[in-house]
This record gives C-alpha cells, structure tokens and sequence, in this order.
C-alpha cells in the first residue's frame, strides 16, 4: 500500500522547492485519463447515498441528522450520525499514540494513500461537490477534486519535509580530557493534539484538504466539522481515510465526522481542551471569534477580503476586458479569490486601441461579461447556481449601493429549472463610499471605483487590503515603473499579486505546489496553502538522550 506511492512524494518534495508547474492528479474528466465508464459509475455513486442513511461507523447518539439541499433544487436527503463530543475526542486521543509512533515516512506515505484513493473516486465527489456548493460540474469534477487532491497532496509534502528537516537521532561526541563524552540521542516528531477542521459552503474539499492532511501527516488525529449545507464531500473523503486507515492496521478514530443541521457545535469543539488545532474557512466574524476564544489551539483561518484590481493602462483591451469578465462570472463570484473592486482613473486609461474614457471602460466591461453570459445554456456552466439565500439578498440590494453599470440578470437553467442563477451585477460607486467597497460582498457583485489618478488606485488598494485584508489583487499597466509601484504597494499591503492578465490565467485560480494562497500577512487569513508556516505548529521536537 505505501512503496507504490513514495515516487508520488518525492515528486511532491521536488515540486514544493522548485515552484514550477507538477500536478500529480489530471484536472480532465475526460474517459482517457480516468477510463471508460468512470463518470457514470460516479453518478450512480452519489446517487446511491441520496435519501438514505450515509454508511459511516464511528461513535454517535444514534440519531441521524442532515438538512442538504442543492442549489440546483434538489433535496439530498442524506442523513448522518449525531456525533457526541466527548466520544469523538476519547477516539481521536486513543487513536493518537500508534500513530505517533509510527514515524514521518509511514503517516505520510499512507495519507498519499488516502489521496490517490479518493482521486480515484474523483466523479463522485464532483457530483458531491456541485450538489452542495451550486459549482458547475467541470468546475465542480477540477476545483472539487484533482486540484483540491493536489492541495492535500502539498500539504503532505510540506508537513513531511518539516519533520525530516532534521536527523531522527545522532551520535554526540564532545572532545574531553581522557575518553570523550559520548551520548546517544533521539528526536522524535511528537505531534500537537486532535486537530478540527471546519469545512465551508462554497469549496468544501478544496479548503479543507489542506488542514485535514496537514494535521494528519504531522501526527494528529482530526475531526471534520462540515458545513451544514456541503456535508457529503467531506463524509465521502471521511469515509475514506477511515478505511485506509483501518488497513493499514491504525485505529480509524484518527479521522472522524461531526455533523450539525444547526450552530454550535463547532464553538463547542473548537474550544474544547483537548483540540489543540483548528483550521477554518468562512466568515469574518466567526474566524474572529475562533482566533479570541480557541485560546488552547493553534488557530488558522481563512476568512473575507477586499479582492482589489488596479487598472492603469493595458496592451490588450479585449484581452484584459474577457479575462476580467471571466474572472468575475467564474461560480458567479462565489469564490474568496473573486475580484471585487475596481480601481480606474477617472481620467480614462490607455490601450492598444486608443484612449478610453472612464465611461468606456465601464461599457466595455459590461459588454463583455454580457457577451460572455449571452447564451444561457453556456453562462450556466460558467456561473453554477447561487449556492445559498444570503448571497442572493446580496445582488438583489447591490443596485442601492451606486449607479449601476450592469444589471444582474436572471437565468433559466436548461437542466435544472429550480436552480436560483444570476448573472454579475457591476456598481460604479464614489472614491468616498469606503464604507460600501471597503467590505466584501460575497457573491457576484462588483465596484467601479473613478480615483484621481492609478497613484490614488494604488494608496486605495494598499489603505483597504491593510485594513480588511485580501487574498488576491491585480494590476494592468503598459509601464513598468507603475508594475513596479504595484508590487511594492501589494507587498506593503500582504497580498499576492497578478498583473497583466489577458490570456487563459484569471487572477481568481490558484496552482498548487507554485502559488501561494493566503499570505498570512493581512487580515483575510492567518496563514498561506501551502507554506512552511502552516504546518511548523502542527508538531513539536522531543529529545530523548542516553550515555552511548
């Protein structure tokens, strides 16, 4: 089970040093890659759990509880153990020891077994993913699966490469008068405690799979809080680490699934004095709330930001007009790397095809988002669907916040006709309304800022991004001396950069084992997927010592 995948691991350590691109899952669903057959028996997987009591045996009350509908208007009717607190931790705890012990190489070589089984299942869970976050299927089989295995397969990597940092043990010999002192020692990774992982809505394995397997490689038994409405992906991938887990000969307690319909219950875990690490993704206040009072447990989060793009000039005005369409459209800019503000002079901006007014380049913006979701049988595979009731209340009352440059639309999908699709609504507001562009609207909604100059663009995004954090920003400019002020400015502000884009990169995609995602360094998150930092916590050094 672990010498077939120790190639794949050693790629993964090349990969995280070099940066380059290396995916170890391909991102097509095509019948070549995973073979005939394969996205139908993955329907009928995901079919099969609908309406009926998920198959998962660990500790409960013996109650059944779910409330997952699809935004595509589907009730899923999955039902899963009532967790009991104390049962999930005393598992985890027993389970730990065993798995401590067994070293770095072991742990890691089995959660890349874990990975390779759950790619392998990748259509299941696409059909998981989209049924609970509303993502279009391709988006949904790539975002959901191959690229979310690669974050957790990264995540391996790095924890891996932080506990083999060192040597496990070594002969000590200090010159003396006589015979040298001479000790024996042995520096073992003892890992930190049971680790939560709270799941969000929207990207419930991608944000997830790193903590999970961070936690996992450096020793420590984890416990999945899913989000109420994107249960299913997260009891699958559970489902899974369990039984390779139990084959391996370990106590499958080191992984384990605690479902609410409600709240709570990751307040009541997350402060809980045996979980000593918690990873989190979604909301502001939450994440704030976890980081002041889960005082025990090293605490990362990812939370809301102020995407920021930063317009000046550019050598491509189709090229920027379509990519920056695409990116705003892409799951209807349900995505925390969704760019939000704009920032263009009120002067207008330079291009390949002359001088364009303020005005112009709001038009040209609209155009193109309306020419890219003109066909709704193709807009819908772009956006998905509207994954919950507060996004939608979000669009609807954005026209209130500003002069409104593009209307958001309705659309009728062709394959679900209860599914709640809109198109992105684009506001031109004031310089001054800081109080409306200077906090996330989660959804897809953007702001066209007029500012007096791309300096003031630049002082806006650095004095926002400081101030409410982000997790991407962008610039477009012919000048490399405004490039230049661009990066200083995003360094300033702890925020990932993209410039110039037009082509097929969009500033809301991230690659594993080369970008980085999160920084850390402002408020949208406390640490980057995936970088030493994040996995160093995960685990202490312990030295054991004797006369040789």
């Amino acid at each position: 089970m672990f010498e077939q995948h120790r190639e794949t691991l050693e790629k993964a350590l090349s990969a995280i040093a070099e940066r380059g691109y290396w995916s170890a899952y391909p991102e097509s669903p095509s019948p070549r890659v995973y073979g005939e057959g394969a996205a139908e028996r993955g329907k009928e997987a995901f079919e099969s759990y609908l309406g009926k009591p998920f198959p998962l045996d660990q500790p409960g009350t013996g109650s059944w509880i779910g409330a997952e509908r699809s935004p595509y208007g589907i009730d899923l009717g999955v039902t899963y153990p009532e967790p009991l607190v104390d049962d999930l931790i005393a598992a985890a705890r027993a389970a730990l020891p065993a798995w401590r012990d067994a070293g770095p190489e072991a742990r890691a070589l089995a959660c890349v077994e874990i990975v390779d089984r759950i790619n392998r299942r990748s259509f299941e869970l696409a059909n998981a993913v989209q049924h609970t976050t509303g993502q279009a299927f391709v988006m949904a089989f790539q975002a959901g699966g191959p690229h979310a295995q690669d974050r957790a397969l990264e995540a391996v990597a790095y924890g891996y490469a932080a506990m083999t940092s060192s040597a496990a043990s070594a002969r000590w010999e200090k010159p003396a008068k006589g015979e040298p002192l001479v000790m024996d020692k042995r520096f073992t990774v003892v890992p930190r405690g049971v680790a939560l992982v709270i799941g969000c809505n929207t990207f419930p394995t991608w944000n997830a799979y790193p903590g999970l397997f961070a936690s996992l490689v450096t020793g420590n038994p984890v416990i999945v809080k899913p989000h109420p409405r994107a249960v299913l992906p997260l009891a699958i991938t559970v489902r899974i680490a369990r039984e390779v887990l139990a084959e391996a000969g370990f106590d499958p307690g080191l992984v384990s699934l605690a479902v609410e319909e409600g709240q709570g219950l990751a307040r009541t875990l997350a402060t809980h004095p045996d979980v000593r690490i918690v990873d989190f993704t979604g909301s502001t206040e939450f994440g704030d709330w976890l980081e002041q009072n889960a005082r025990q447990a090293l605490v990362h989060t990812e939370k809301a930001g102020v995407n920021t793009i930063v317009v000046d000039s550019t050598g491509s005005w189709r090229g920027m007009l379509g990519n920056l369409a695409f990116s705003l459209s892409l799951y209807s800019g349900q995505m925390c790397t969704a760019p939000q503000n704009l920032l263009v002079p009120a002067g207008g901006i330079e291009t390949d095809e002359g001088h364009k007014s303020f005005d112009e380049v709001c038009a040209g913006l609209a155009g193109a988002v309306g020419r890219l979701l003109g066909d709704d049988a193709r807009a819908v595979e772009l956006t998905g669907a509207i994954v919950n009731p507060d996004v939608l209340a979000r669009v609807e009352a954005a026209p209130s916040l500003g002069e409104v440059v593009l209307e958001s639309r309705a659309v009728k999908h062709p394959g679900f006709p209860d599914a709640v699709v809109r198109t992105p609504v684009i506001v031109k507001v004031s310089p001054d309304d800081s109080d409306v562009y200077g906090r996330e609207h989660f959804g897809p909604i953007a702001f066209v800022i007029p500012t007096g100059s791309t300096q003031e663009s630049l002082e806006v995004l650095r004095r926002t991004i400081k101030a409410r954090g982000a997790l991407t920003a962008a610039a477009y400019s012919t000048s490399d001396e405004v490039l230049d002020q661009a990066e200083r400015a995003a360094l300033d502000a702890g925020v990932n950069l993209s410039c110039n884009l037009t082509g097929g990169v969009f500033v809301n995609q991230s690659a594993a084992f080369s970008d980085y995602h999160g920084t850390g360094a402002n408020p949208a998150a406390t640490a980057s997927l995936t970088d030493p930092g994040y996995v160093a916590g995960r685990f202490h050094i312990v030295q054991t010592r004797r006369p040789a």
